[in-house]
Formats: structure tokens, C-alpha cells, sequence
């Protein structure tokens, strides 16, 4: 279970990149699209559903002051610029992308966070989307896409067909309306919505940098937040793309069981995202501490790790080859009954594209 403090490699390689500049500030690009997939592809999937040690539950607490460090270092060696720091603009660039790619690691600790019940937890899993200036997803995904996922009033469930850049908009825009819709309905406009204290806390947050880094800085921390929201959604993307729950009444859905999300277990993406990809078990028992995620064999399965499934979604025609027919084959067992094994009748559909 050692391999789950791969978590912290992503700020690492950040912090690292940041102060040998050159070619080193693409380590978090190399992390992320280079060292995760080729072990995904060389190792064998991690089918185990024994529970990590009670220990691990103590890692989403150690990886935010290593972000926190990493990223404000990052911006620091960003707003400095050549006369200070020795980055010329185009490391300049590169690192403020590369903040973008680390980042996502953030998101996806804080993701774990949200799920827990404690104060502190929830403290923490705001600050942590403060950095992708993303904050409102505390609200949204809990409340809104846990309910409505896999079926259309989910912003963030992507539709058989609809291309990444479709769903990218839709998906962003949505979600705000959505986490919108749901703070006001439980508290108002008032300082009890979430929202707005969330939105006056990320004011400040900027207002710090920009006393601290200068306009420079500012602009490089809403550069790296913008890359790595669309990291994020295009991994919702990814997650339920083509999946339905059945409409039981009008209005009413089935309940949310593992067969609604795209399953992955593929041990380097799991280990540096928490299990994340485990995400069957994720949205069926959503209480379910990372450490806890099981592996099933029915439920729809990606063809490979997270990692190489984000670059796919970016090329539209070569992922609606891969995965289309893989969602013909689901939705058909599916209406066969929930009993038929669909992880047999993907892996031979599969196979013939």
C-alpha cells in the first residue's frame, strides 16, 4: 500500500521543475503523460478488494501543505521572471502549464475530502479547489452530480456522441448553475450560502497573490487554475460518458449502481489518484474512503488507465471508435438484465475494433 503516496509525485515533480527550470518544469507533463501510462500498460490490473491500512486515511492531510508549498513556490519562480529567477518566458509558460497538470492532484484530494464529514475535512477540500479557483465543485458534486449522474439533468454526464469540446462548455457552465441552484435552495443568498463565502474567499486568495506575486502572479495562478479544470472535466468526461440510468417514473430514476460509471483499476493511475478510477464503487457507495474502493468485474471497463484516456478524449474521432461501440455493448446487456456479466461482452467488443 505504499504505492498510494505516488499522490504526492505530481506537486513534487512541480516543486522540483520549478527550481532546476530548463527542461525539468515539464516534469509534471512526463508524471502524468509519460511514467503513469507506461506502468499502467506493463503492470497487471489490481483486482484486490482488501481494505488499504487505517493509515492511509491520514494521506489526503499530509499531500495539502505539500501542494500548497509546491504550487506557491511554482507561482513565486513564475512572477519572478528572468531578472530574478533565471525562467525565461518560455519556461515561464511551460511551468505555469505544467502547475496546471500538478494541480489536478489537488482536485482529485480534495474530491476525497468533500466526501468526508468532518469541518476540517471540508476546510480542506475548499482550499484545495481554491487553487483551480474551482470552488463551487464542493457544492456541485456532492449534491448535485452524486444525484443526477448518469441521467440528463447531470452537467456532468456526457452523452453518447457528444464530443469533448461540446461537453467541456455544458459541463462547466452547468455546474455552476447547478451548485448554484442548490445553495440557494438550502440557504438563500445570504452569507449561509456556501457560494458566496467560497467566492470572497478566493477574492482574498487573489488579492494575496497579486500582493505578494504581482500581476504576473495572478495571471499565472488563474493560467494553471483554467488547465487544470479542463483536466478535471475532461476526466467527468470520461467517467459516465454514454451511461443512462433507466427512467423508472417520469421524472424518477433507478438508483445509482456500479454498472453507471466507467470502471478502471489499472494500479499507476489508482495509485497516484486514490483509487479514483475505481469509480463504480465510488458512485454506488460514495461514503467508501479510498482505501475502501473495490474492483468489479461486470460493470462497462475502460480499455486502459485514466491517464491515456484523457489524451483519447482529446482527439473526438478516435475516441467515439473506441468507446461508442463499448457503450452499444453496455446499454444492451443492460437491457438484457442486470445479472448478464458486461465486462465479458465489452472485452469482445474490444477486441473487433
Amino acid at each position: 500500500m505504499i504505492r498510494y503516496l505516488l499522490v504526492l509525485l505530481p506537486p513534487i515533480a512541480l516543486g522540483v521543475g520549478a527550481a532546476l527550470g530548463g527542461m525539468a518544469v515539464f516534469l509534471p507533463a512526463l508524471v502524468l503523460f509519460g511514467l503513469v501510462p507506461f506502468f499502467d500498460q506493463v503492470l497487471t490490473e489490481d483486482h484486490n478488494n482488501e481494505p488499504g491500512p487505517a493509515w492511509l486515511r491520514y494521506l489526503p492531510y499530509l499531500f495539502v501543505p505539500v501542494h500548497v508549498a509546491a504550487l506557491g513556490y511554482a507561482m513565486w519562480r513564475v512572477s519572478e521572471g528572468e531578472a530574478s529567477s533565471g525562467l525565461g518566458i518560455a519556461e515561464q509558460l511551460a511551468l505555469t502549464l505544467n502547475a496546471g497538470l500538478a494541480t489536478p492532484a489537488a482536485i482529485n484530494v480534495a474530491h476525497e475530502l468533500m466526501h468526508r464529514p468532518g469541518r476540517t475535512e471540508q476546510a480542506l477540500a475548499a482550499l484545495l479547489m481554491a487553487t483551480a479557483t474551482y470552488t463551487h465543485f464542493c457544492v456541485e458534486h456532492v449534491q448535485g452530480h452524486h444525484k443526477n449522474v448518469s441521467t440528463p439533468r447531470d452537467p456532468a454526464t456526457a452523452r453518447k456522441g457528444e464530443s469533448l469540446y461540446a461537453f467541456l462548455p455544458r459541463t462547466i457552465i452547468g455546474g455552476l448553475r447547478s451548485a448554484w441552484a442548490i445553495e440557494v435552495g438550502r440557504s438563500g443568498t445570504g452569507i449561509g450560502n456556501r457560494l458566496i463565502r467560497y467566492a470572497v474567499a478566493q477574492v482574498v486568495l487573489l488579492v494575496g497573490i497579486g500582493a505578494l506575486l504581482g500581476p504576473v502572479g495572478v495571471v499565472g495562478f488563474l493560467a494553471q487554475s483554467l488547465v487544470a479544470v479542463l483536466v478535471l472535466e475532461t476526466i467527468n468526461y470520461l467517467e459516465h460518458y454514454g451511461l443512462q440510468r433507466a427512467e423508472i417514473a417520469p421524472g424518477r430514476y433507478e438508483r445509482t449502481r456500479p454498472q453507471h460509471s466507467w470502471n478502471s483499476s489499472h494500479r499507476a493511475s489508482n495509485a497516484v489518484l486514490l483509487n479514483l478510477a475505481r469509480h463504480s464503487d465510488h458512485h454506488a457507495y460514495a461514503a467508501r474512503s479510498f482505501r475502501e474502493l473495490r474492483h468489479y468485474d461486470d460493470v462497462p471497463q475502460l480499455p486502459t488507465g485514466y491517464a491515456t484516456m484523457l489524451l483519447l478524449a482529446t482527439v473526438p474521432p478516435l475516441w467515439f471508435r473506441v468507446m461508442d461501440p463499448r457503450v452499444t455493448t453496455v446499454s444492451a446487456q443492460a437491457g438484457a438484465g442486470p445479472k448478464k456479466d458486461m465486462s465479458v461482452a465489452v472485452d469482445a467488443q474490444a477486441r473487433s475494433i
